[in-house]
């Protein structure tokens, strides 16, 4: 039986695990630690993690992020998706997806987006057939440190908020939206 809920403290050695098994490079457990103590504090990240027999075996991030557009409804950025290889097609990731827009739909998002590789095929089928749509929008690369220039300070802004926007919901090159409402 696979049971999902947060994740706690003592968890963090196998999430880093399951980490490690996304992203090909292991976590700084210690740092991994002071950002999870901040996590905890900060009251918008919802970090589940989906245990079989007692072990973990997939987590998912939420984020609630607030919104000045609209009806200026907050919507949720999924990230850090992950399902131990051992353990796929057995239904583990949409239980954990579920859970996690059912966390967004309670707090009243009016959507939810996804960022996935590009090469990640069968993972962007998987959320297909939840329901999210591929967007296909590239980021541009640019880091902090090409925003110093000699421009005024509205068109740093301008440019500031254009590198948030393709950085943050377009990092690895896609980008999934799905409907709360």
């Amino acid at each position: 039986m696979v049971t999902v809920r947060a994740i706690e403290l003592q968890d963090l050695p196998a999430l880093s695990h399951l980490y490690n098994e996304l992203m090909g490079t292991p976590t700084n457990e210690v740092q991994m630690q002071k950002m999870f103590r901040y996590i905890q504090q900060n009251g918008h990240y919802y970090i589940l993690g989906a245990f079989h027999e007692g072990k973990l075996v997939g987590s998912v991030m939420g984020i609630e992020c607030m919104d000045l557009v609209g009806q200026c409804k907050p919507f949720m950025v999924v990230e850090n998706v992950i399902v131990s290889e051992l353990v796929r097609r057995q239904g583990i990731g949409q239980k954990l997806m579920l859970q996690i827009e059912r966390i967004a739909r309670d707090l009243a998002c009016g959507y939810m987006i996804l960022v996935s590789g590009d090469q990640r095929k069968e993972a962007h089928q998987f959320y297909e057939k939840l329901g999210f749509k591929d967007e296909k929008v590239q980021g541009t690369g640019s880091t902090l440190a090409d925003l110093v220039s000699p421009a005024d300070n509205l068109q740093m802004l301008v440019k500031y908020t254009k590198l948030l926007l393709s950085n943050v919901l377009c990092v690895q090159g896609g980008f999934i939206y799905h409907a709360c409402d």
